[in-house]
C-alpha cells in the first residue's frame, strides 16, 4: 500500500542529499564527465546487488526490455544532457524550475495519451499543488547574469527538451514496468546502462573522454563521486523504478519532483535563513503530496 510513493519520495530525498555532493564536485568536474562517472559506478553497484542476490537474468521480453533500454537513452542519456546544458545557461533555479514544473505533468499526458492511464480529479489536484509549492520555493530569487537573450532562449529549449526527454523516459519505463513481472533493480540496471553507453559513445565521438574524467585527480573526489553515486543514483534510480512500477507515472514523477523541498532543511543546517515565502511553499507542496497518497 503507497509503496510507489513512498519510494518516490525517498528517491527525492536521496537526490537532494546527493545534490549537494554532486555541487561540490561539478566546480572540479566538467558535467558530462560527472554524469558519466556517477552512471558508471551505479551501473556497478547494481550489478554487484544482482549477483549478491542471484539474480543472474532478468525476467523480461524483448519488447519490455527494448522500452527500459529506449527509456534509458531518451531520460537518462539524452535528457540529463540537455537538462546540463540548461544549467549552464539559466542557472540552477529557473532550469529546476522548468524541469520540475513540466515534466510531471508532461509525464501524465504522456501516459493518459499512450497508457491510457487516467487520473482521478484530487490526484491532478495534487499535482498542482504540489508543483506550485515546488515552483514558489524554486523561484524565490532570480539569478544573476541572464541577460543575454540568445542564451536564456537555448537554455529555455533545452530545458524544455530536457522535460520532454525525463517525461518520456518516465512513461516508457512505467509501460514496461506496470502489470509485469521485471523487478525494478534490473530496470534500474538496464536504464542506467542505456544512458551509460550513449554518453560513451557521445565522449569517444567528441574525442573528450579524457577531458571528462581529467578532474578526478583526488582521492577525496572520488571517494564523494561514490558516496554521491550510492545515494542519488544506485537508490534513487532503484527507488524510482520503485514507484513506476507500482504507481501511476504522473504521480511518481510529481512526488520525485518534491527535491528541492528537501533542500531546504539542508540548507538551514549550513547555517542559511528560510525566508517565509519558502515556508509558505513547502506548506503548499506538503499539502499536494498528501492529496496525492489520498488519491
Amino acid at each position: 500500500m503507497l509503496q510507489g510513493e513512498l519510494a518516490a519520495l525517498t528517491a527525492a530525498l536521496l537526490w537532494a542529499l546527493a545534490s549537494a555532493v554532486y555541487g561540490w564536485i561539478g566546480q572540479r568536474v566538467p558535467p558530462l564527465g560527472l554524469n558519466l562517472s556517477k552512471g558508471i559506478v551505479a551501473v556497478v553497484l547494481l550489478s554487484l546487488t544482482l549477483l549478491l542476490q542471484g539474480d543472474w537474468t532478468p525476467q523480461i521480453n524483448r519488447l519490455n526490455l527494448e522500452l527500459l533500454l529506449l527509456s534509458g537513452i531518451v531520460g537518462i542519456g539524452l535528457g540529463d544532457t540537455l537538462y546540463f546544458e540548461a544549467l549552464q545557461r539559466l542557472g540552477v533555479r529557473q532550469t529546476l524550475l522548468l524541469k520540475e514544473g513540466l515534466s510531471p505533468p508532461m509525464t501524465a499526458g504522456l501516459a493518459l495519451l499512450f497508457l491510457d492511464e487516467l487520473l482521478p480529479l484530487n490526484a491532478w489536484l495534487g499535482i498542482i499543488l504540489t508543483l506550485l509549492g515546488v515552483a514558489w520555493v524554486i523561484s524565490e530569487r532570480s539569478p544573476a547574469g541572464l541577460e543575454n537573450p540568445s542564451q536564456r532562449i537555448q537554455g529555455i529549449s533545452f530545458g524544455l527538451l530536457a522535460a520532454i526527454g525525463q517525461a518520456g523516459g518516465a512513461v516508457l519505463s512505467r509501460a514496461a514496468l506496470a502489470g509485469t513481472g521485471v523487478s525494478p533493480l534490473w530496470a534500474a540496471l538496464l536504464r542506467l546502462s542505456a544512458g551509460v553507453g550513449v554518453l560513451l559513445l557521445w565522449g569517444l565521438a567528441r574525442q573528450q573522454l579524457g577531458q571528462w574524467f581529467k578532474g578526478f585527480n583526488s582521492k577525496r573526489l572520488l571517494a564523494a563521486l561514490v558516496l554521491a553515486a550510492f545515494g542519488g543514483t544506485y537508490l534513487g534510480i532503484w527507488l524510482q523504478q520503485v514507484a513506476l512500477k507500482y504507481t501511476a507515472a504522473g504521480v511518481a514523477q510529481t512526488l520525485g519532483a518534491t527535491s528541492p523541498l528537501f533542500v531546504l532543511p539542508i540548507a538551514i543546517a549550513m547555517g542559511e535563513v528560510m525566508s517565509n515565502r519558502a515556508v509558505l511553499g513547502v506548506v503548499i507542496a506538503i499539502g499536494g503530496i498528501a492529496l496525492l497518497f489520498s488519491a
